[in-house]
């Protein structure tokens, strides 16, 4: 059996690590590289970086800022933002990034996907998926540009598709839930995890250890993702792993 991951999230905008609720709201919370230093000594499983308003302000991702994040990690380090040509995930990677994820890019030219699963490997190739629940399609639907554009992709095809052109991994982020403390999205997470055959990690909703438990026990979710209740120090990797596999759930 494979083991759950824990993932903080370090959204990005403009060099500072910052928080909101529902991609709104936003608050700062710290600087990345000293989060970095600070999860990695606490024994997460893997980081994830996301520069949250690059595609929406058409620029690039920082290099810089990912370059002294991952001079700090000795775990496995997800980059993602502004990311829209193979050029961009060879610059990314060579900055010390292990995966790139690939969103609004993606929806945009799904062949970029195939792109870079060809020329790195699948294992390189997150897709995050921003999903909203729409009640007159009765499902979840795709959005862009950090949540601010939405698509005519319902959730369970655009991963299916993903998947398909080469992606290695889903990051699912309920924007429903996103920030409100209530607990991850089950019923989208187990969809998607129900509906592909690669990893999907959760993210969106986390308030406590107990909402890492089902997500990974009821929701089917490979990995889970959480940004505020970690900056903030409301609990800790440890904690939440401690509490976990209490409930039987597998982790390093």
């Amino acid at each position: 059996m494979l083991t759950k991951r824990i993932i903080p999230c370090l959204d990005v905008k403009e060099g500072r690590v910052v928080k909101g609720i529902q991609f709104v709201q936003l608050r700062d919370a710290g600087d990345p590289v000293e989060l970095a230093r600070f999860y990695d000594e606490q024994g997460a499983d893997e980081l994830v970086f996301l520069d949250i308003s690059a595609s929406h302000e058409g620029r690039k991702t920082m290099v810089d800022v990912v370059q002294a994040v991952a001079a700090e990690l000795a775990i496995p380090f997800t980059v993602g933002g502004g990311i829209h040509t193979l050029d961009d995930m060879k610059k990314i990677l060579r900055a010390g990034a292990d995966k790139v994820s690939l969103n609004t890019a993606a929806v945009n030219r799904p062949e970029l996907i195939t792109e870079g699963a060809d020329f790195f490997g699948a294992q390189c190739m997150v897709v995050a998926v921003d999903a909203k629940y729409d009640q007159d399609c009765g499902t979840w639907v795709v959005y862009t540009h950090g949540g601010r554009v939405k698509t005519e992709w319902k959730v369970l095809d655009w991963v299916k598709e993903a998947v398909r052109r080469g992606a290695g991994e889903i990051l699912l982020t309920s924007m429903d839930c996103d920030g409100e403390k209530k607990g991850f999205d089950i019923a989208l997470t187990k969809a998607v995890s129900t509906a592909v055959t690669v990893p999907v990690i959760a993210s969106g909703g986390a308030g406590g250890a107990s909402h890492f438990s089902d997500i990974f026990l009821e929701g089917k979710a490979d990995a889970a993702l959480a940004a505020s209740i970690f900056h903030y120090k409301e609990t800790s990797v440890a904690e939440v792993k401690a509490y976990i596999k209490d409930k039987g759930v597998y982790v390093r």
